[in-house]
């Protein structure tokens, strides 16, 4: 992949951002409701309330309002919480490391489980492994993430409490953290009790989050092997005596990937606009949790910092969606 190439789709995620924040911005003005109002105890001063909008920039037009916001956020400000009279940026860096851990334990679970399930139905293709596995699929894909979420709550978090079912860390394992990645910190110290702890944490909410994209994936791997299987240069490597686990392992597995990348591609965003959900359902400290308490509290810069961040999430896993499919296939060239 070119440098150009990098450099043209860089490019072209600043419009698309500017475009995100105009939405969000406007959008979150022409609803109903007052943030300040949530924000006063009942009986207070004119003056106080006026002093408040004045504080946060909502005394003045739209437009102006957007220009000093846009300023701002191009400057590395975006501004202060209403409801935690917190740095945003600092609210967000503080809760991103939570939810990269969480989707990208999810996305590992989700695409080893369907590429073996899709290896496994290729090898016994037209036996009932072939069908259990289609019926697993099947019923991943028909219930979604959040649901998902609230089975495992009540089936191994109440009626088998056998993993925690809530936050983070066990608040039981004292430690301080120099990073917000726990995980990752704490393999890195050895401090295997505390990584126990996170990764148990971790693998209902991953595992809800899984599920719906292992069906997915299986499913296209599945097929584009049916198609891979059919080509001549498989039956000249069945005329050569090869294995029939090497022949899809070694031959068409590869070429089956293209297609897979590209069309799972799609499936992951929604894995990343899931995680809102279910952070919620799990009271995982993630930045979808914080966006939905954003959203109850009506706080302006908060949504619009979040909305942003989760902009840029989707425009950086697009992107690593693309280089991938480049190199798995270098005939592709793009101008």
């Amino acid at each position: 992949m070119s440098l150009a190439y990098l450099i043209k789709r860089l490019l072209m995620a600043i419009p698309t951002l500017f475009g995100v924040a105009i939405v969000v911005f406007v959008l979150l003005r022409v609803v109903p409701g007052d943030p300040i109002a949530m924000m006063i105890p009942p009986g207070a001063r004119a003056e106080d309330i006026e002093h408040l909008r004045a504080l946060y920039g909502l005394d003045k037009p739209i437009l102006v309002q957007f220009g000093h916001w846009l300023v701002d956020m191009i400057g590395g400000n975006f501004g202060t919480s209403i409801s935690l009279r917190q740095s945003v940026l600092g609210l967000v860096a503080s809760r991103l490391p939570a939810t990269l851990e969480l989707s990208l334990t999810a996305i590992l679970l989700a695409t080893s489980l369907g590429i073996a399930l899709g290896i496994a139905a290729t090898y016994w293709r037209g036996r009932w492994p072939e069908t259990l596995v289609d019926l697993v699929a099947g019923l991943a894909m028909a219930i979604p993430d959040f649901l998902w979420g609230l089975l495992f709550i009540l089936g191994l978090g109440v009626l088998l409490p056998i993993l925690p079912i809530s936050g983070r860390l066990d608040p039981r394992l004292e430690t301080d953290f120099t990073t917000n990645f726990y995980l990752i910190e704490s393999i890195l110290r050895g401090e295997f009790a505390i990584t126990l702890s996170i990764l148990t944490h971790l693998v209902l909410p991953a595992v809800a989050l899984a599920l719906p994209l292992t069906a997915a994936v299986t499913r296209i791997l599945k097929s584009a092997l049916k198609e891979a299987m059919s080509q001549d240069y498989i039956l000249m490597a069945r005329a050569k005596g090869f294995s029939k686990a090497r022949i899809i392992w070694r031959e068409a597995f590869r070429n089956a990937l293209v297609p897979t990348v590209t069309l799972s591609g799609v499936q992951l965003t929604f894995l990343v606009g899931g995680t809102v959900l279910i952070e919620r359902i799990f009271s995982y400290p993630g930045i979808g949790n914080m966006a939905i308490g954003a959203v109850i509290d009506r706080d302006l810069p908060l949504i619009q910092g979040l909305v942003l961040t989760f902009a840029v999430l989707f425009i950086a896993l697009n992107l690593v969606i693309d280089m991938t499919y480049v190199l798995l296939n270098p005939r592709v060239r793009h101008g």
